[in-house]
């Protein structure tokens, strides 16, 4: 079955879940399963911009992740780091745009003067949008949201009754892109995990029972066959 380029979604959001789990079926380190992990979404966001979607947001790294063992931590921010400085060029060379969205403030600041350069570097390109959630967590997004609405309320720049859905949108991190059409999670766990969840309220949810690394191309036109045969309602009836 071949893709419905009339009902092709705009937003892709990828929950890249099984990196660990899929190294140690092999008896390797939780880093090795990270690297492989990174090879394929290079991969995904190629053939992403390919078919011609618009955005895909991926959940890279969340607020929670800090709870991990120290050394995985430090290796996954490296792997990350040398990710982003890697890969920007190829990104650059083939029209993708590089978001990160999070507060990476809390992150060192060779990994923030690596997210400046690489968003900076491809912040012209019309291609695919590729939003890499990083120190990302949606309760905190929202509390960041609420925070800045208050400040502008508090200097006379808005007014409570305002304050409406647009509002909130356009204080979140992924201010100006739609919502997510279709989450995707992989390694089937059936949950969010604190992953957009003011901008995945209407989001078709599908949960593949296969670790991240194992994900393919044929994968993603899988779920978008599968996001094409569902009606969406928004509320309606």
């Amino acid at each position: 079955m071949e893709l419905n380029k009339d009902n092709m979604p705009k937003h892709i959001a990828i929950i890249m879940d099984g990196n660990r789990r899929w190294a140690r079926t092999q008896g390797k380190s939780a880093s090795f399963g990270h690297k492989a992990g990174a090879k394929v979404l290079e991969k995904i966001v190629r053939y992403a911009n390919k078919i011609g979607l618009e955005y895909i947001t991926v959940y890279a790294f969340s607020t929670e992740n800090w709870k991990r063992a120290e050394e995985e931590v430090n290796a996954l921010m490296m792997l990350l780091q040398n990710y982003l400085d890697d890969y920007s060029k190829r990104a650059d060379s083939e029209n993708i745009k590089i978001r990160i969205l999070g507060d990476i403030t809390a992150l060192s600041q060779g990994m923030q003067k690596s997210i400046i350069k690489c968003m900076e570097r491809t912040k012209n390109n019309t291609g695919v949008t590729f939003n890499i959630a990083l120190n990302y967590g949606g309760r905190d997004e929202i509390i960041r949201a609420v925070k800045n609405i208050a400040k502008q309320v508090e200097d006379n720049q808005l007014k409570i009754d305002d304050i409406d859905e647009e509002t909130i949108s356009n204080n979140l991190y992924t201010v100006g892109q739609p919502d997510p059409d279709l989450v995707i999670r992989t390694s089937g766990e059936i949950r969010l995990s604190n992953f957009l969840p003011w901008q995945a309220v209407y989001s078709e949810l599908l949960f593949i029972d296969k670790n991240w690394p194992d994900f393919t191309e044929n994968d993603l036109d899988n779920a978008i066959i599968e996001y094409q045969k569902r009606t969406r309602k928004f509320g309606a009836n």
